[in-house]
């Protein structure tokens, strides 16, 4: 998701990267955007702003500076069907995109694993909570006295997943319904300690990044590469009807 935007975007424009970023500036100088009105906008000016905020937070992701003044008038250029740049210029912007893109990812990757080893040394030490010989952490809140699953066996749960900063990025409870999957189809985190788990009992997971997303996190997604996760479960049934 996040590759193909990325190729739309710079198609159509210009992109400077490793510019001063003029969003900054304009903040330090109390010029920021003025808030919408949302209500007398039209279904082009609210394409117009999708399509620009979407961009920006891809752009944001993976950390690029954009020269705003240049970006826009990439923009109009394209939209006009022309370019001031040549094929191999262009060529060149964009293995320079790829570069500064894969640098900055590359980065932020090893940044939030060391924030992830550093909670889950401190997190084992905590009461009640244990480790695996895989790393995974977890905590019992409430044991039951159900089957356990197999890796094979579909499971119902009822979960809630957030990140180290008490983000919540995923919950079936927000949702008003249980989740079923097969547990050889989902994270190696959960198919390992939903294994350990009997009907009705409910344990928090601790999962490195090695055991849930990895160093690509979600594309487009909220779990940025190299995160560690911490999962509420339940689980209700093994191989529900």
């Amino acid at each position: 998701m996040k590759k193909v935007l990325l190729t739309v975007a710079c198609v159509l424009l210009l992109v400077g990267c490793n510019a001063q970023n003029k969003k900054d500036a304009d903040k330090a100088n109390g010029k920021e955007t003025a808030a919408l009105n949302k209500e007398k906008m039209n279904d082009n000016e609210k394409m117009s702003y999708a399509l620009g905020a979407n961009w920006g937070k891809q752009f944001q992701s993976i950390g690029l500076e954009i020269d705003y003044d240049l970006y826009m008038k990439g923009l109009k250029d394209g939209m006009a069907d022309k370019n001031e740049f040549s094929d191999e210029e262009m060529r060149a912007a964009f293995q320079y995109l790829d570069k500064v893109a894969q640098e900055n990812q590359g980065k932020m990757v090893e940044a939030e694993k060391a924030a992830g080893k550093a909670f889950l040394e401190k997190n084992k030490q905590e009461p009640g909570v244990k480790e695996t010989a895989s790393g995974l952490q977890y905590k019992v809140v409430t044991e039951g006295t159900g089957k356990h699953p197999l890796a094979t066996d579909k499971v119902k749960v009822h979960y809630k997943g957030t990140l180290l900063d008490g983000t919540v990025f995923d919950s079936s409870y927000d949702r008003g319904e249980p989740a079923q999957f097969p547990l050889n189809q989902v994270i190696a985190g959960w198919t390992e300690g939903l294994q350990l788990m009997s009907e009705g009992s409910k344990y928090i997971f601790y999962i490195p990044s090695d055991l849930g997303y990895g160093d690509m996190g979600t594309q487009g997604g909220p779990i940025k590469g190299g995160s560690t996760l911490i999962f509420e479960v339940e689980l209700l049934e093994v191989n529900p009807k």
